[in-house]
């Protein structure tokens, strides 16, 4: 771990503790700054998510703080301080409620909040899938690397893990405002599975460097931490791993569907969705399309029980401008 977090480079438990700790130090700036920049952010960040601007998602990570009450569950399961980590779980929570509360507020003055569901912010976090569940896992590693080493600046790393959370909890605002539980749920997913990995990495990372040692804390007393954090990843990894199979059986499905309209002049698969045990086939051809037998056959060969089949056929082609 010394090449990682060199010993020259290493803060020391109490430097940790001051800047993951609100109940240490001048308390009073850290909890007016931790509230200030995270409504701040919020804000920012439910305006890109409802003007589906990336620019604005990204600027809004800037100024988010989420990621010190989370990094401090990960210093307090690592030091033994119960203490500690009820009292970052309370921020965690306060700064949930307080994007969501955001989102459902903006979402209310729009003037069609349905297009809102259709936007790339949205959807791009309403179906999370195992790669959101990784890069959660590698942002963890880089938020507590980070805060572990002098040299390391705070900015960057905390904007990486700030993308990974204040966004998603926009979208659960939005979507509940906008009268879209299930899309809200998919988005909360995303957000909790984020929040478990970055606890669990900063474990990790904060017992490899030594702190626990510092502290004099043996491993036996962060057993039930450890079992209650693998039961959560768990949970959260359900429905990720249903999404990622969903996804690759829809691209099987697409690849499928475009073999069976191969023989077929300017017919072609224009979307492929899945929901439950059914496939939805949206195609563009013309009014004759090759019998549906062949192509159920060849879907029941790819997925491991018989799905139902649907097509959506809409009869034209595309025609190139200019």
């Amino acid at each position: 771990m010394n090449g990682v977090i060199p010993q020259a480079q290493r803060r020391t438990l109490a430097e940790l503790d001051e800047k993951l700790n609100f109940s240490v130090g001048d308390r009073d700036s850290k909890r007016s700054a931790f509230w200030v920049m995270l409504t701040l952010s919020a804000v920012i960040a439910v305006a890109g998510v409802v003007g589906d601007s990336t620019a604005t998602v990204i600027g809004a990570m800037i100024v988010a703080p989420l990621s010190t009450p989370i990094l401090g569950v990960g210093l307090g399961i690592t030091t033994g301080q119960g203490a500690l980590v009820g009292r970052s779980l309370v921020y965690v929570v306060g700064g949930i409620c307080l994007v969501v509360v955001l989102g459902v507020a903006f979402a209310q003055v729009l003037p069609n909040p349905s297009n809102v569901l259709t936007n790339s912010q949205v959807l791009g976090r309403t179906s999370p899938t195992l790669m959101d569940l990784t890069a959660a896992l590698a942002t963890g590693l880089v938020g507590a690397i980070a805060i572990a080493r002098k040299d390391v600046g705070d900015v960057l790393p905390g904007v990486a893990i700030a993308i990974s959370l204040v966004p998603p909890l926009a979208v659960v605002g939005v979507c509940l405002g906008s009268g879209s539980p299930s899309l809200a749920v998919g988005a909360f997913v995303l957000f909790t599975s984020n929040v478990v990995a970055m606890i669990i990495t900063a474990t990790g990372v904060f017992v490899a460097a030594g702190y626990a040692r510092d502290a004099g804390i043996l491993k036996t007393s962060r057993r039930r931490a450890y079992l209650v954090l693998a039961a959560l990843l768990i949970v959260v990894a359900i429905p990720m791993v249903g999404n990622s199979l969903s996804s690759l059986w829809a691209r099987q499905i697409g690849s499928a569907a475009q073999q069976w309209l191969a023989d077929t002049p300017g017919a072609e698969v224009t979307d492929v969705t899945w929901q439950g045990s059914t496939a939805t086939i949206d195609v563009l051809g013309p009014e004759t399309l090759p019998p549906l037998d062949e192509l159920e056959a060849s879907i029941d060969a790819l997925i491991p029980w018989n799905p139902d089949v649907q097509i959506v056929h809409t009869v034209g082609t595309r025609i190139a401008a200019g």
